[in-house]
């Protein structure tokens, strides 16, 4: 059993992180910036294995983080905030996670990525490929620096993304995946995102890498 910190628990691939996490037996923790009574939960060390309990975090506040990781194997974090730039969000974000993480003596990251900035099968990122839509170029961009962040740390980090994007259609969680060259047809849900992103805490295979995963 591993103790495991999730980043972003109340977001769609934060909540299906937490729930794949406790359905193996692993002692989790999730982060929010508020609860749903905008108050934070305790968590408690006589936590039942597998609980996972609520706390109030800013991901871009290192102290917090820090404070938040000691005693955990790992973090999965899955963040976003739109109300602010994510230019400025998410290298800020990514910075406050390597701090944090490095002070608290937390090395395993799991970061969930972004398909765009990943390469397709000829070597082209998917951003880059005919027709991709460009409207959101800034914000591909802005993953792309928080990547540069955790290659400047000592982190043993992965950046986990769909190959394409997450099926909205099909829910359902089949229990597996691949890993794959990024292709904007392919879909993934995010019950079965989550079974990659546990498993790179269970089984580390990838590191210091982004990668993406299809069904």
């Amino acid at each position: 059993m591993s103790k495991i910190l999730v980043i972003g628990a109340r977001g769609r691939a934060g909540s299906a992180a937490v729930t794949e996490a406790r359905d193996r037996g692993h002692a989790v923790v999730g982060v929010a910036r508020t609860t749903n009574a905008g108050q934070a939960v305790a968590a408690d060390a006589e936590r039942a294995p597998g609980d996972a309990g609520l706390v109030v975090g800013d991901v871009t506040d290192a102290g917090r983080v820090a404070e938040l990781a000691v005693g955990f194997d790992a973090v999965i974090a899955g963040v976003y905030d739109g109300g602010s730039d994510p230019g400025e969000f998410f290298p800020r974000a990514a910075q406050a996670l390597v701090d944090g993480l490095e002070k608290a003596g937390v090395l395993r990251l799991v970061w969930v990525g972004l398909a765009s900035i990943l390469p397709t099968a000829d070597g082209t990122l998917l951003m880059d490929t005919e027709g991709y839509p460009q409207e959101y170029r800034s914000f591909f961009l802005s993953h792309q620096a928080a990547l540069d962040v955790f290659a400047a740390s000592s982190l043993d980090w992965v950046s986990i993304a769909p190959t394409g994007d997450f099926d909205h259609a099909d829910p359902s969680r089949k229990g597996r995946y691949r890993v794959a060259p990024a292709d904007a047809q392919e879909r993934i849900s995010y019950a079965d995102f989550a079974v990659a992103l546990v498993d790179e805490v269970d089984h580390p295979k990838h590191h210091r890498t982004a990668i993406g995963v299809v069904v």
